[in-house]
């Protein structure tokens, strides 16, 4: 009637929670199942332990081994830098088979190849000063042209397009087969890093390219040693028995046969990698500055 509950009414109806404590217990009822689902929600994946970035960073440490080495140990150094080289091809693999591809993975990739091939040919331009010019320019070509390749690729073609996915119609046959065909990517990769490593071989152990390893009468050889070209050994080897003169002695008995064979072999392919990397450096500016005519004329600069 006047709203108002007599005792009689307020005993019969059933006894439970007031309206205050049934919103209270329905709030704490969603929170905790939300916390329930929050602490069972699935962890965030570590894209760092990631088994092609293991791989990745395995590659790193040889190659700063490969580089600990370079100086004196001309074998050792040639199988680490090897055995990093054609690690490159397996994180591919990796990332594959097991589902772990990552943006992360691939410029860790692209990092790893152009900063160990341009130690190697940082090495390369101090023992032969003679054309150090000529490997100046391919260490300038290589990573100009990869880096505007992606540059260009991540402005143009969007942040999740992958500097391997090429257009042929913009970037010619040659290039997208490069890049579309794993073999054949394998293939000129490896046997451009063989050219240098041919190189290295040979100069510690051919006298046509490193008039250094020449010999006259009882004297000893000159140091091969890059960063004191041509420098007499005496200044050097002042102890015959030191742990550097055995090194260097050992190194110069190296022979040439192979590394010259290896050169020759590939030299074609290296050749092709470099007309690969000015042609890849061409279609990445025309791109950029196709994007830049667009851009300036939707601004109405144009």
């Amino acid at each position: 009637m006047n709203g108002v509950k007599t005792r009689k009414q307020a005993a019969k109806e059933p006894k439970g929670e007031s309206p205050s404590a049934k919103l209270n217990g329905s709030a704490n009822g969603h929170l905790s199942r939300d916390i329930t689902a929050a602490s069972g929600a699935k962890p965030t994946e570590n894209i760092f332990l990631f088994y092609p970035n293991i791989i990745g960073y395995s590659r790193i440490i040889l190659a700063i081994a490969s580089l600990y080495y370079m100086p004196l140990h001309p074998r050792t150094c040639s199988l680490l830098y090897s055995v990093s080289c054609l690690l490159d091809a397996l994180d591919g693999v990796a990332a594959r088979y097991f589902q772990q591809s990552t943006k992360f993975g691939a410029v860790l990739d692209m990092v790893t190849d152009r900063c160990t091939t341009a130690c190697l040919l940082v090495f390369l331009a101090s023992a032969f000063p003679t054309w150090s010019i000529l490997f100046q320019g391919l260490i300038s070509l290589d990573l100009a042209s990869h880096y505007m390749h992606m540059y260009a690729t991540l402005s143009m073609g969007g942040s999740g397009q992958s500097h391997k996915k090429v257009d042929q119609k913009r970037t010619g046959k040659l290039l997208y087969l490069y890049y579309n065909n794993k073999n054949v990517l394998f293939a000129v990769c490896a046997l451009n890093e063989l050219f240098f490593i041919a190189l290295y071989l040979l100069s510690f152990s051919s006298p046509t390219l490193s008039p250094s390893l020449l010999t006259s009468g009882s004297s000893p050889p000159a140091s091969a040693q890059p960063g004191t070209p041509m420098f007499p050994a005496a200044a050097l080897l002042a102890t015959p028995g030191s742990a550097w003169a055995m090194e260097l002695a050992r190194a110069n008995k190296m022979d040439s046969t192979i590394p010259w064979f290896i050169a020759a072999i590939s030299s074609p392919v290296m050749a092709l990698k470099q007309y690969l990397n000015v042609v890849q450096l061409l279609e990445a500016s025309k791109w950029l500055a196709e994007g830049d005519i667009e851009t300036r004329r939707q601004q109405g600069l144009s």
